[in-house]
């Protein structure tokens, strides 16, 4: 229920914020009498593709607490001072000026992901799963990865890709649509755009999760060879062989799953490289 609530509230909030900035920027209906006025279509695109995306993003470290049940260690506690330690540690060496917030959450999964709308605003979470079963060397190795991932930016580059795509998708699947819809009699020509229009946007969608889903997997080889210069590459390796080692997969909240250090086995809708390709990616590199 938890869940649906915040689900649904984010919803409300990014169909209001796009009405009021509709409104704001004086954004007419892009369908006149002459066609379609490209320039207001362009506009209402990247508008809606783009605001969604970087309500999320703003909202991500505590969508994370909420769905993920991430509980966040206070610095003053003793029971998980080591991993607190060892998180500050390591985004020193990244060169971060803010310490993250570190949290655990119950999972058996042997995971970990980074979140946050900023560098200096973001979260480290690693599961009980993951805690319960790697060493204190593969943890360090896993963490690194996660410090990799907020010194790189990862989760703002991903949100505004996505930002841009899904603006793409509206756009000329809109154009299209209306192209189509020119070929039918008048009468059936709203219905016709309508359908066109959304099954482009499925289409298109599709091909846009492509190309989503190929940067994600760019940006862990990249979090790899950080988590290497952080950690040391041998540990960095231990903690991807344990990974590799742990063949159980288990994925609570899908939407989270991009930004785990370890994510579903697939080829171009994986978001996520085959770990054994990382490994073999890591051993070559010269780190």
């Amino acid at each position: 229920m938890k869940r649906i609530f915040l689900f649904i509230l984010t919803n409300i909030l990014v169909v209001l914020t796009i009405s009021i900035l509709l409104n704001v920027l004086g954004v007419r209906p892009y369908m006149t009498a002459n066609g379609i006025d490209i320039q207001q279509l362009a506009v209402f695109c990247l508008i809606w593709g783009m605001t969604g995306s970087l309500i999320s993003l703003a909202l991500s470290r505590v969508m994370a607490k909420w769905t993920m049940g991430v509980q966040v260690i206070p610095r003053t506690s003793s029971q998980h001072a080591g991993l607190v330690m060892m998180v500050e540690q390591l985004a020193r060496k990244a060169g971060l000026t803010t310490m993250p917030e570190v949290g655990i959450y119950e999972s058996p999964e042997v995971n970990a992901f980074a979140t946050g709308p900023s560098k200096n605003r973001s979260l480290v979470a690693f599961s009980t799963g993951l805690l319960n079963s790697m060493n204190q060397n593969e943890i360090e190795g896993v963490a690194a990865h996660e410090i990799a991932h907020i010194a790189n930016g990862d989760m703002v580059t991903m949100t505004l890709l996505q930002g841009v795509v899904n603006a793409f998708v509206m756009f000329f699947a809109r154009i299209i649509a209306w192209a189509v819809s020119q070929n039918v009699r008048e009468e059936n020509r709203y219905m016709t755009q309508y359908m066109v229009t959304f099954l482009l946007e499925m289409v298109l969608g599709i091909l846009g999760m492509i190309v989503v889903c190929s940067f994600s997997r760019y940006r862990e080889f990249r979090a790899d060879r950080g988590g290497a210069q952080y950690a040391g590459k041998q540990d960095m390796i231990a903690a991807l062989q344990r990974l590799a080692a742990n063949t159980r997969r288990y994925d609570q909240v899908p939407t989270m799953s991009a930004f785990k250090i370890s994510g579903g086995v697939g080829q171009l809708f994986s978001t996520h490289p085959p770990l054994e390709k990382r490994i073999a990616a890591l051993q070559s590199a010269a780190v």
